[in-house]
């Protein structure tokens, strides 16, 4: 057939080829490692792939802002725990978006009415649309979920303790730390600035404050320490009052409102006060970066909104604010439960003499990237906020530190309804952060006490480096974030959700758990794996009960794979999967 083909002229169908996009090994101690995985399994399957790596900012730049990619393997950068955060994630009204808000394009409207409805009813309604769209989603697969991984740290406590009272995955968790031996130190003495000492193997922090920006902030980011929000989250099912004293949720002609009251007194790291405009300010902005002037589209004459990606999920529940007096606002809300609607108070208020100067169209170093303002691609150095945490000076590449600050009301209000290890305020004068290349290089760092925690996760293979060591504490928080395979649906052939849901049975779920990530992680069948909301048909009981590996112990099964391309309205060349 092949000399046939080459007498006649006649040339076989392309080969279907699939580049993955992940970072490299020195960002993410599993995420290249996966990416190289499933790679192999495509390329044994008859599809020609290939891994990219790249820096942190530079993957989630081009998938979540630019939507260059066919396949991606990242880190979500926080662990959903609650249905509420698969609306912004999976809602095809955020296709267009930037951000974490559906960067895989997926558009279903049976998932947009289930998505609707579970934000809108409570009880068993709410459970059931919950069930049907998980079910939905993991048939369709829009991305694959692989597995909740473990964080793991290196802490001593020769200066500070507490570190296993909270999740270090949360920034807030630096607030409960408490001072080893401050009684029995000589008072007549000059005592030193307290300095809590926290090494990451990320640069991002170093160079760009921005509490914005989607592509250099991760979920641990010190950054929510910079800037209070309204509420916080204790747990995954409370929202609690923070910089707020109280709320009040109410209806008016069946839109649900809340009434919010802020503190007196309080003001800004500049010394400005912060009051209720500054709030109002904050929603206004998060929702149009523009604040009403639009970017005007190249397509028509029409200007176009730019919103915030970072916090669009969230913000976008609020219809209008409107300031009562300047410690009070009146939040009206769209169609949702009261619930739902608290977690639009977990967004960072941000000071409106600051950001209503950064309303300008902007691009990144020069390069377009999509619809942005200045306000999206400011390094923000140094930044302006109001919490318990104020900037104090940065080397670009190398290190960034941060001072209490003295006029947070952690330090001069009681607030009765804050567990006491936050309530009491920081436990240090300063927090000092350095950047280093290497998970190895963290963990030598604490040992040698020039640091007190590694700030960010390090791989398992390090855990037998730090139970060497006397000095150090292993400190692991379980299960914190989930790893991906993303798909852009966008395109051809992946729009064809038949070929996702095989591509996701190409993967063996618990190979990679056991020989990449060395078993520190959970196997993963829906985002809400591991939460109350998992329904029975979705858990994991040896294997994925939607998507089963076509194979045995990481070995794929070429027949097997064939045969569900080819029942998918695929074929073969040669043992090549190719387009009809």
């Amino acid at each position: 057939m092949r000399r046939l083909r080459t007498i006649t002229g006649w040339q076989p169908s392309d080969q279907i080829s699939l580049e993955i996009k992940t970072v490299s090994a020195d960002s993410d101690p599993y995420a290249l490692r996966i990416a190289n995985q499933v790679a192999e399994w495509l390329r044994t399957a008859g599809i020609d792939s290939n891994v990219t790596p790249m820096s942190n900012e530079e993957l989630l730049r081009q998938v979540l802002l630019k939507h260059e990619f066919d396949l991606f393997v990242a880190r979500t950068p926080l662990r959903i725990k609650r249905p509420g955060a698969l609306y912004s994630l999976l809602h095809s009204k955020f296709a267009p978006a930037s951000g974490w808000q559906n960067p895989f394009g997926y558009a279903n409207l049976n998932v947009d009415g289930l998505l609707k409805t579970q934000r809108t009813v409570s009880g068993k309604r709410r459970q059931k649309a919950i069930s049907q769209l998980q079910q939905t989603v993991a048939t369709n697969q829009p991305f694959t979920p692989i597995a909740l991984a473990d964080d793991i740290r290196a802490v001593r406590s020769d200066r500070y303790t507490n570190w296993r009272r909270r999740d270090l995955h949360s920034s807030l968790s630096y607030l409960a730390v408490e001072r080893v031996d401050a009684d029995e130190r000589d008072e007549s003495a000059p005592t030193p600035p307290e300095e809590l000492g926290v090494v990451m193997n990320d640069t991002r922090l170093t160079t760009n404050l921005n509490p914005l920006s989607v592509e250099f902030r991760c979920s641990d980011d010190l950054t929510e320490l910079l800037y209070d929000s309204l509420g916080y989250s204790p747990d995954p099912k409370t929202v609690a009052p923070w910089l707020a004293n109280s709320w009040k949720f109410s209806k008016d002609s069946s839109k649900l409102l809340a009434t919010v009251e802020i503190p007196a007194n309080v003001t800004w790291h500049d010394g400005t006060p912060l009051t209720a405009e500054d709030v109002a300010f904050t929603y206004a902005f998060l929702s149009d970066t523009t604040l009403g002037s639009g970017i005007e589209d190249d397509t028509d004459d029409d200007t176009t909104a730019v919103p915030v990606p970072r916090f669009h999920g969230r913000s976008d529940r609020v219809s209008t604010v409107r300031v009562i007096d300047p410690q009070t606002l009146e939040f009206r809300f769209g169609e949702c439960h009261p619930q739902a609607a608290k977690r639009a108070f977990t967004v960072p208020i941000l000071p409106k003499h600051i950001w209503n100067h950064r309303t300008n169209p902007s691009s990144i170093g020069g390069i377009e990237v999509g619809t942005a303002t200045e306000a999206l691609v400011t390094k923000n150095i140094p930044p302006i906020g109001s919490g318990p945490l104020m900037f104090a000076k940065n080397d670009p590449q190398r290190s960034v530190s941060f001072d209490t600050f003295d006029d947070h009301f952690l330090t001069h209000t009681d607030k009765p309804e804050l567990p006491d290890e936050l309530a009491n305020g920081p436990a240090f004068d300063r927090l000092a952060v350095r950047a280093v290349g290497s998970d190895v290089a963290a963990v030598e760092m604490v040992a040698s006490g020039e640091a007190d925690v590694t700030g960010t996760a390090v791989g398992a293979g390090k855990v037998p480096r730090i139970g060497r060591k006397s000095v150090l504490d292993l400190i692991v928080d379980r299960s914190t974030s989930l790893y991906m395979v993303g798909y852009n649906v966008r395109q051809s052939p992946l729009t064809n959700a038949r070929i996702r849901n095989t591509i996701a049975q190409l993967i063996d779920k618990r190979y990679l758990i056991e020989d990449v990530l060395d078993g520190y992680a959970q196997p993963a069948v829906s985002p809400l794996t591991g939460t109350e909301w998992l329904p029975a048909g979705l858990k994991w009981n040896g294997t994925d009960p939607v998507t089963p590996f076509l194979g045995t112990d990481g070995e794929l099964n070429v027949q097997k794979a064939q045969e569900a391309f080819q029942a998918a309205g695929y074929q073969f060349d040669d043992g090549k999967l190719v387009r009809k």
